[in-house]
């Protein structure tokens, strides 16, 4: 018996966040209530409260499920080809945009979170987290431009921060402009040859060069 009551709560808090993430994503998360996402989940307040204290916590639990995803996505793939470090970059970006045009729960995430979420009052807190979330993405990317460079695929004076910050604005401007305007262009179809692109800015430009100690030190 208590494993079944255990695994209805599972089912209860997941059809909660299925209904949190349709609420968001059509309403705006400022828009939607606690009881709008119980009547679409079909629970009451109570359950809600039950598995999250409040809006804030029910949007971290979302985000942090996204980020674990992507993050599995690079354990299988760095399990695949553990000495191609770049290749698992590579993939990994190109999986992050083709999944924002094919599938429907990311892609509604990433509508809330560029178009649909406004971080004011209560979701001011997340704003808080969110920031923690960006430097912790900011060194996992540099550790992994890092491993690319001891496996020399990429130049041993690349600037890693710099590309990481780099990384992050391109995935994210890309994201949010075609969530914008689908039609605009081809984001899917194109996602093999922008992240080529960005991997030709990685190994060419050299504005991501770390300046010479005499440049730095006059």
């Amino acid at each position: 018996m208590a494993r079944k009551t255990k695994q209805q709560a599972q089912e209860t808090r997941q059809h909660i966040l299925d209904a949190a993430v349709q609420e968001f994503s059509m309403h705006g998360v400022s828009a939607t209530s606690l009881t709008d996402i119980a009547t679409v989940a079909g629970v009451t307040r109570g359950a809600i409260y039950w598995h999250f204290k409040n809006k804030v916590e029910l949007f971290n639990e979302i985000w942090h499920a996204a980020e674990a995803r992507i993050q599995a996505l690079e354990l299988e793939y760095q399990a695949k080809y553990p000495d191609d470090p770049l290749h698992v970059l590579t993939e990994t970006l190109i999986y992050i945009l083709q999944s924002t045009v094919s599938n429907t729960e990311w892609r509604a995430l990433m509508e809330i979170v560029f178009h649909k979420c406004e971080f004011v009052g209560e979701m001011e807190l997340f704003q808080e987290v969110r920031k923690g979330l960006y430097a912790e993405c900011y060194e996992r990317i540099e550790e992994t431009l890092n491993r690319c460079i001891q496996c020399g695929q990429l130049p041993a004076d690349l600037h890693c921060r710099r590309a990481a910050i780099l990384l992050r604005a391109y995935m994210t401007g890309l994201m949010e402009n075609w969530l914008f305007i689908p039609g605009t262009f081809d984001l899917a179809g194109g996602s093999r040859i922008l992240i080529a692109a960005f991997i030709d800015t990685l190994r060419l430009s050299p504005s991501l060069r770390h300046e010479p100690a005499a440049r730095l030190n006059p």
